[in-house]
């Protein structure tokens, strides 16, 4: 990977096997990356960035605005969210298997070992959130097969930095961040969708969007709360 500047801006190139240039702001902080072909050479690389310096700008622009979680504890009185709701953290010591249970439809119940950690605490939780994705993932995978004609062979959970969702064409597999089971369930279902119409037309071409606009034609909407919802803390690194 090498980077270029484009006035102000830090730009990484990825050079891929692949047809065209791909441009893209990464969260948290709007970090900028291209990916190119490997016959373009640098200054056609660096004119396609300055041609799209104003996009650019706009997006790291809504990554600074936007609302940021302090770094979790795993403590009573904190916030955390599950399905787009947001629940007070209830940590309750008992000398029994650890468990989490949704109470009132306000606190999220944790039941942990007396003297258990931080990350203990935390890999409770997150067990939990991946468990409540694995229930929620099927039904809507059987649903837009049937309606897109595609076949997902397998799918699977796990944390990313910089992606919803990945989509691998020819094992037909798609990932899902584990961070969705925070999210409202039709922010979920878009990224399913996003990336099962991947498997229709690989890349973010205009047939893309036509796809897109067919079988979820309020996708933007889903889209733009996504990407304006809170950002959990992270240690970001890539």
């Amino acid at each position: 990977m090498q980077k270029i500047t484009v006035g102000s801006i830090s730009i990484d190139v990825v050079r891929k096997d692949i047809k065209n240039l791909h441009l893209g702001v990464y969260p948290p902080n709007g970090r900028v990356r291209i990916a190119s072909p490997l016959k373009i050479d640098d200054e056609a690389v660096r004119l396609f960035a300055i041609s799209k310096m104003e996009w650019i700008k706009k997006q790291k622009l809504k990554f600074e605005d936007q609302e940021r979680q302090s770094e979790r504890r795993f403590v009573s009185g904190e916030s955390h969210y599950y399905r787009g709701n947001r629940y007070r953290l209830n940590v309750i010591y008992h000398n029994a298997a650890p468990k989490v249970d949704i109470c009132n439809k306000t606190y999220i119940d944790l039941y942990v070992r007396v003297g258990s950690t931080r990350e203990q605490r935390e890999k409770v939780l997150t067990e939990w959130y991946r468990r409540q994705l694995k229930d929620q993932i099927p039904p809507l995978i059987d649903k837009w097969q049937k309606i897109i004609g595609v076949d997902v062979k397998e799918w699977g959970i796990k944390k990313m930095k910089t992606k919803w969702g990945t989509c691998t064409i020819a094992p037909h597999r798609i990932w899902l961040n584990l961070e969705l089971a925070k999210k409202p369930e039709h922010c979920l279902e878009y990224i399913i969708v996003h990336e099962m119409v991947h498997l229709i037309e690989r890349n973010h071409t205009k047939r893309f969007a036509v796809c897109m606009d067919k079988f979820m034609p309020q996708w933007h909407i889903f889209k733009d709360e996504l990407n304006r919802s809170m950002l959990s803390h992270e240690i970001w690194s890539y």
